[in-house]
């Protein structure tokens, strides 16, 4: 660790007022910033989260910090709010796996044991908050980073938590890291069927969560390494999409995980439904975009239905100024006709550009008139 490298530390350390409270309030109890906190600070990030680990039970100085904290006993974990931090809490433990992608059964251990039960070795370091120039680091996590590469701490680890496969795809994309080569290897045993959907969905968001480049390049990454069955059109695909949630009128419509996670469960399914092409008109486009949830049609349009713009910014806010309750009053019995004269209308509207008050309800008249003239009947008529 570098001078410059320990300064930065040790101001975080001595400087961020939430730390300094926990570290008030843990007194003799030894605690540790850890894990990725401390591998961003080494990077030189700005923004960073607050991972603590704790040699001691971690309940009672959660609430203490913060009656408030939400609790997790099963890996005594919590997560907390301090001075407008989060901060995540977790007890020092060792990991052990009953089988092939099951959550692990864990014991109190030192802080040794804690770094040498992670996934990786640029994830296994930690600065004592009572000793902020003394970085642990027992696995070799500060000459990776150094080489730029993402290791697995011991040969177990995919098959132990096939997760990890993703995660090493995702700090890679958002590093720009390699996988080191003896980790590469050990890939074919991230079988992801040993875990359940829960888990692989969680992870898949996480990816989502990246920036919109990252999470590509990690899918790319994943696919590539065997890890995920995504195909070349489907990476592109998803590209596509996330590029238009984070442009109007798209922004926000719908998240990039459950984007993600359609096409990771459907694949090229959702293609068979609809086609990209114009439908012609307006109030047909209209008829089709209705039908879809968001995450179709999102995909849709990334796919090349650029007519969906229009729906997104323009058609799907044209309503009418007349109701049903106008078409009765008017003297159309309630049924089918109502419908059918309002839809004319919105037609209209849509296409023509009609929406006066007085031209909509002269559209609806004709066309429910028309229906009911002609015989239909829907029920109460």
């Amino acid at each position: 660790m570098t001078d410059t490298e320990r300064k930065r530390i040790g101001e975080l350390i001595e400087r961020e007022p939430a730390l300094v409270r926990l570290r008030e309030a843990a007194g003799s109890t030894p605690c540790y910033l850890v894990g990725g906190s401390v591998r961003d600070l080494l990077l030189g990030y700005q923004e960073l989260d607050l991972d603590i680990a704790v040699e001691g039970p971690v309940a009672d100085l959660a609430l203490e910090l913060d009656p408030d904290a939400v609790l997790h006993g099963r890996f005594d974990t919590a997560v907390i709010q301090v001075e407008g931090r989060g901060i995540d809490l977790a007890r020092t433990r060792s990991e052990r796996y009953p089988r092939p992608g099951a959550l692990p059964e864990v014991q109190p251990a030192g802080i040794e044991r804690d770094l040498e039960r992670r996934d990786f070795t640029i994830n296994a370091l930690a600065v004592p908050l009572n000793e902020p120039n003394n970085l642990l680091d027992p696995c070799g996590g500060i000459a990776d980073l150094e080489r730029a590469i993402v290791r697995v701490i011991h040969s177990k680890s995919f098959s132990d938590d096939p997760t990890r496969a993703l995660r090493a795809a995702r700090y890679c994309a958002r590093l720009g890291f390699s996988l080191e080569a003896g980790t590469a290897d050990l890939l074919p045993q991230a079988d992801l069927n040993t875990i359940s959907r829960e888990r692989l969905h969680s992870e898949l968001k996480l990816i989502a969560d990246e920036s919109p480049v990252a999470a590509v390049t990690a899918l790319r990454l994943a696919a590539a390494w065997g890890i995920l069955g995504l195909d070349e059109s489907q990476i592109n695909l998803l590209s596509g999409a996330f590029g238009l949630l984070a442009l109007d009128p798209w922004k926000g419509f719908c998240s990039r995980g459950d984007v993600l996670l359609a096409i990771a469960g459907r694949g090229s399914e959702w293609k068979t439904e609809v086609g990209t092409d114009y439908p012609g008109t307006p109030s047909r486009a209209s008829r089709v975009a209705r039908k879809l949830d968001p995450v179709s049609l999102l995909l849709l349009r990334a796919a090349g239905a650029k007519w969906l713009d229009s729906w997104m910014s323009d058609w799907r806010f044209v309503s009418l100024e007349v109701t049903g309750d106008d078409l009765i009053a008017s003297g159309i019995p309630p049924g089918v006709a109502v419908g059918a004269g309002l839809d004319a209308a919105l037609n209209e509207a849509l296409d023509e550009g009609i929406r006066d008050r007085k031209e909509q309800l002269a559209t609806a008249l004709a066309a429910a008139r028309g229906l009911h003239d002609q015989g239909g009947r829907g029920k109460g008529m």
